[in-house]
């Protein structure tokens, strides 16, 4: 494993300011039970939080996400490159990074051409949705950014 990077404070916030967090259980706008801060594990229709509870989820949700980056990116990352992917992988899921043109060009050194893969990933069935396509522009832009703190 190349990188061993950990999903920071800024990258938590970029997280739960893109989900925005709700306390009791909504259906996303893919028909999905979520609640928190995009948390969807267990989730139904009468499942509620409070902020200890949202935040405990936020954590472990966003810590698998980042397992996943940290084993699956074989390219060294700076911090903004990690929290970008990780924001990306708890939105869109690990299988589907997994299997993403985004993955396969980024592994083979194409880090512009990885960045141009984020706002592909802007449509729920099949219709381009206004917050996702904000969202993968504000990951790309992290991505991009020359920082790596």
């Amino acid at each position: 494993m190349i990188n061993n990077l950990v999903y920071n404070g800024a990258g938590i916030a970029f997280t739960s300011q893109h989900e925005g967090r709700r306390y009791v259980a909504y259906q996303d706008s893919g028909g999905v039970w979520t609640c928190g801060d995009g948390h969807t594990d267990g989730v139904g229709p009468s499942t509620t939080c409070d902020d200890a509870l949202a935040d405990e989820w936020l954590i472990q949700d966003t810590q698998m996400a980042s397992n996943a980056v940290n084993n699956l990116v074989s390219v060294p990352l700076t911090q903004n490159e990690f929290n970008a992917l990780v924001d990306f992988t708890f939105n869109c899921g690990i299988h589907a990074f997994s299997q993403s043109t985004m993955l396969i060009l980024l592994n083979s050194g194409d880090y512009a051409g990885a960045a141009l893969q984020f706002e592909r990933w802007d449509l729920c069935d099949g219709k381009v949705v206004a917050g996702l396509l904000n969202r993968r522009k504000d990951e790309e832009t992290e991505f991009d950014s020359s920082s790596g703190v």
